[in-house]
């Protein structure tokens, strides 16, 4: 009889201590915090100024970069993303003015995040919105989108 409650004891204690490794332990620095809200606020700055070459400093240079959307195919790669983006905004007038919020961002590790967002572009005949999802890391000593998720929403 002993055994069996001893197993059960076991795997009872084995379920409940606690995994320190999960993103609810992990520190969440404040000055790590406000590197990525600069990346945002840069990039917001940049789109507003018809500049999308500085809008895609906050992207990760690289081949594996995601962006996926539910409008188009998912694109790889840092070059056709910034493809995309100038095929989908050709002008100034196309590209509005972008508003964003940042509705939660959460420190994964030292060098990674997550973020989620809502989005705006305030344009002169239409007003186009929806939400977004970041993954980001940091590479040396600069914060980088390696995935971006967005969705357009329907008014």
């Amino acid at each position: 009889m002993k055994q069996p409650f001893s197993l059960f004891l076991l795997v009872l204690l084995s379920c409940n201590m606690n995994n320190t490794t999960t993103t609810d332990t992990i520190k969440q620095n404040a000055n790590e915090i406000n590197a990525i809200k600069k990346v945002l606020t840069t990039q917001q700055k940049c789109w507003n100024e018809g500049d999308i070459e500085g809008f895609m400093e906050g992207y990760w240079n690289s081949e594996k970069l995601i962006f996926t959307s539910a409008e188009h195919m998912p694109s790889y790669g840092w070059e056709n993303t910034f493809e995309r983006y100038k095929s989908s905004y050709p002008t100034r007038e196309s590209m509005g003015v972008l508003k964003f919020e940042i509705l939660n961002l959460k420190l994964n590790t030292k060098n990674t995040a997550v973020l989620k967002g809502k989005w705006e572009l305030v344009r002169k005949e239409d007003h186009p919105f929806g939400v977004f999802w970041l993954d980001l890391q940091k590479f040396e000593n600069n914060w980088l989108i390696i995935k971006d998720s967005t969705i357009s929403m329907v008014n």
